[in-house]
């Protein structure tokens, strides 16, 4: 069931559409853009100009997606922009709790009634850009000085920013307790199997999705990527030639799921195993570094992927580095006061706040230099596994034939096929058009 919250602070009075800036330090000014509306909605939309949004219509109404873990985040730093604009309007905020990673589907449902802003994740982008669903944020320059290269790029598509970077951490690194590993037994994910099969224990990585089995594909030669087309996948996970062949990977995940001390589960799974205890160790990002550190205390841990035995050798682990981002919604009835909110949400400030309340890293160049951001163990894992990580763009058709695959591995192969026939079955899904 959603939870909403609201937000409203009537306006003492309307101000004439006059000034040019946020105002507060860290802010540039509101992003401004011509409508996109024709016919006979486009007087039911304000006209975009210089000037500061202006609510002389009425009620400024606006509805925020973000994820359910940062309602307390978002009660706040929505607060403190309606408390801020005090009198500019009468603005009346709505959250809605909703998956970042959903957010497009859900959008996409109902996009002219959908929320004005929304956070996602970024390989929804092309989606978003392609569906209508955002248009090029006009303040660009300034948002490119203030954030990370990266988290830019991750904005962009064929170099024009369509959205507002928010963090530069949705990736994955290996969690683990002190207790049971060494800095050395850390390097070796086989050797880490050992260790918690012999303690009665197990070590966690979610074969359920795509995002992270490309870990054990990333680095061995075999490719994975979209198409020119922007919609359609190519892939070599099935290569029968080469150092690495598919079937040395489906060998070694063979080995690695009837280990005793392998568990294949969800997020849930893996916080519920690291509060119980029976979890000493698994792959997972910084959005639950802080229930990790507090299970695990003195004894918390994180570092870069470790290597995996595969075909005679040891191969490093890879992952997808991804960003989350905020977005406009082209359709909202005050797209103005939208993108205002949009670069509140994404504010040197509230990316500080963002990382102090739910441990995410800033995609902010200055908040990211902090020291405390500096000092966050999970935040110096993800920076180290960065040197085996690239920008997840991949096509739809991806995700549900890595899944049929790794369910029929975690069952130890209950339909007889051999490993050749299961990864051709997965890449033919991958690819189709």
């Amino acid at each position: 069931m959603k939870r909403k919250f609201y937000l409203f602070l009537p306006a003492l009075f309307l101000l004439a559409a006059s000034l040019c800036g946020c105002g507060g330090e860290g802010n540039s000014s509101p992003s401004n853009g011509e409508d996109i509306s024709d016919g006979a909605q486009s007087s039911d939309r304000k006209q975009l100009s210089n000037a500061a949004p202006s609510s002389d219509s009425g009620p400024v109404e606006l509805t925020v997606w973000g994820a359910a873990e940062d309602e307390e985040l978002l009660s706040q730093i929505l607060g403190e922009f309606q408390e801020k604009y005090r009198g500019e309007a009468d603005l009346r905020i709505t959250y809605e709790p909703q998956s970042e990673s959903h957010c497009t589907d859900a959008l996409m449902a109902d996009l002219e009634n959908g929320a004005d802003v929304f956070a996602f994740a970024d390989d929804q982008l092309n989606t978003l850009v392609a569906s209508g669903a955002l248009e090029p944020v006009e303040n660009a320059e300034s948002l490119r000085a203030a954030n990370l290269p990266e988290a830019v790029s991750a904005a962009c598509v064929n170099d024009i920013l369509y959205a507002y970077p928010l963090t530069a951490d949705n990736g994955y690194f290996l969690y683990y307790n002190k207790e049971y590993f060494s800095p050395e037994d850390i390097l070796s994910w086989d050797r880490m199997l050992d260790i918690a099969g012999d303690a009665d224990r197990k070590i966690f990585m979610e074969w359920s999705s795509g995002w992270y089995v490309y870990a054990l594909f990333g680095n061995t030669g075999l490719t994975l990527g979209l198409n020119d087309d922007g919609i359609t996948n190519y892939c070599t996970w099935n290569d029968a030639e080469g150092a690495i062949k598919g079937t040395d990977v489906a060998k070694a995940m063979t080995v690695m799921a009837g280990h005793p001390g392998f568990l294949s589960t969800d997020d849930a799974g893996f916080v519920e195993g690291v509060k119980n205890g029976s979890i000493i160790a698994g792959i997972s990002g910084v959005w639950n570094a802080v229930t990790v550190e507090e299970a695990w205390g003195d004894a918390f841990g994180a570092a870069k992927l470790p290597s995996y035995a595969c075909a005679g050798r040891q191969v490093q682990m890879a992952s997808f580095s991804g960003y989350k981002l905020i977005g406009v919604n082209a359709y909202s009835l005050h797209r103005d006061w939208a993108a205002r909110l949009a670069e509140w949400i994404t504010s040197e400030e509230n990316q500080e706040l963002r990382f102090e309340m739910r441990g995410q890293g800033p995609s902010n160049k200055k908040a990211a230099a902090s020291e405390e951001v500096q000092s966050s163990p999970a935040i110096a894992a993800l920076l180290e596994q960065s040197e085996y990580s690239c920008l997840q763009r991949i096509g739809g058709n991806f995700w549900e034939p890595v899944t049929d695959f790794t369910a029929e591995i975690l069952a130890g192969n209950p339909s007889g096929k051999s490993l050749q026939e299961l990864l051709d079955t997965m890449v033919t899904g991958i690819i189709a058009p």
